[in-house]
């Protein structure tokens, strides 16, 4: 190669790896770039004049009430020509008056409830669901209501209709025989007419009980009263149809004492919600560890990653935990304290029922 020959651009970009485009925009500065492409104007443009002349007839008053298209067709009919209808409606964008004009009804934004217990008797959740009855389009409408840290049924009740009357007797003889005590209970619901009514709410605010609502159209925002009427429809002795309402009322008869006392939730450590809610199930961990612990001492061979663990007990349940909430940090330390249930008492037959659990406690259901 002669001295002093010169290689091109291609082929040195080539050997470096690198792009020519690269190459070029690199020639250029970028703050120079950016200032000559910031200067540039469309020559097409109105001037500043002009747009603030277009602004002002679009806020007369004869086109107060009036779309752009309108007020461009009516200066064409004047002969007037002041912009494009396009160019129209840049300008009432730029100075921020492109919206509906007419009165709009605004919903509000609903906060997510957040809701967190670390005992039972702290937090309920209660919801109705419909139970097909013999004929099409009849139904069974079934009350429930659940306490969120136990998943223990503390009260449910079976008719013929929706009715505020009915979750009001509910709510309030539930309450009454659990002994909750003013500004104690959190009851959370979905935003159902029986939920939102005037006796449920005038009730609540006399027994001192927290009203919380789950925000409208929102599928997720009251999940165990949600997935325990799953555990009751997936059941294999659930029926298609029940044939009256006294085949409804004898099957919940039989599912909720075994809800109760025999299902192994597997969200609270695979103990029975009655466990939890009445303080067993510490005691029965403890069981349990020891029975894994002495396989394990037996036969540690048949372990090759150790000492089992058990799935830990609850120590905080939430409803839409937040997300800068790890654990139970900063929650109350959970105690495994039984409540004091009310005892039956001498209670009107003809409007009151109560069904004697294995253990002797109450699950209270309101006969019609």
């Amino acid at each position: 190669m002669a001295t002093g020959s010169r290689i091109g651009i291609a082929p040195a970009c080539l050997a470096l790896g690198l792009a020519r485009a690269t190459y070029y925009r690199r020639l250029r500065p970028k703050a120079e770039a950016d200032g000559e492409k910031s200067a540039r104007r469309q020559p097409r443009a109105l001037a500043a004049e002009e747009r603030q002349q277009v602004l002002d007839v679009l806020n007369e008053t004869r086109f107060v009430d009036k779309a752009p298209p309108q007020v461009h067709a009516i200066l064409l009919d004047e002969n007037k020509w002041l912009c494009s209808l396009r160019t129209m409606y840049r300008i009432l964008a730029a100075n921020g008056q492109v919206r509906e004009r007419r009165d709009q009804l605004r919903h509000p934004e609903y906060k997510k409830p957040e809701l967190m217990a670390t005992r039972p008797n702290q937090v309920w959740t209660w919801d109705i669901t419909k139970l097909l009855g013999p004929a099409k389009w009849t139904y069974f409408y079934l009350y429930v209501i659940l306490d969120i840290f136990s998943r223990y049924v503390v009260g449910w009740t079976l008719a013929n209709r929706e009715c505020s009357s009915i979750a009001h007797a509910l709510i309030d003889e539930t309450c009454r025989r659990h002994a909750i005590a003013p500004d104690q209970l959190t009851l959370h619901a979905d935003r159902g007419a029986s939920m939102t009514s005037k006796p449920v709410a005038f009730l609540l605010a006399d027994l001192a009980v927290t009203k919380s609502h789950s925000r409208p159209h929102v599928s997720d925002d009251n999940p165990f009263s949600e997935a325990q009427f799953k555990t009751l429809k997936y059941r294999p002795d659930f029926p298609a149809r029940f044939g009256s309402e006294a085949h409804a009322r004898a099957h919940c008869r039989d599912f909720f004492p075994w809800y109760n006392h025999e299902h192994r939730h597997a969200g609270i450590g695979y103990f029975t919600p009655h466990d939890v809610h009445y303080g067993l199930a510490e005691a029965k961990r403890s069981a349990r560890a020891a029975i894994i612990e002495a396989a394990y001492r037996a036969h540690p061979e048949r372990f090759p990653h150790g000492l089992p663990a058990l799935p830990p007990l609850p120590h905080a349940v939430w409803i839409n935990k937040p997300k800068d909430v790890s654990g139970a940090a900063g929650a109350e330390p959970a105690v495994q304290r039984a409540p004091q249930s009310a005892q039956a008492g001498d209670a009107d037959a003809s409007k009151l029922l109560v069904l004697a659990a294995p253990s002797g406690n109450s699950v209270i259901e309101l006969a019609q």
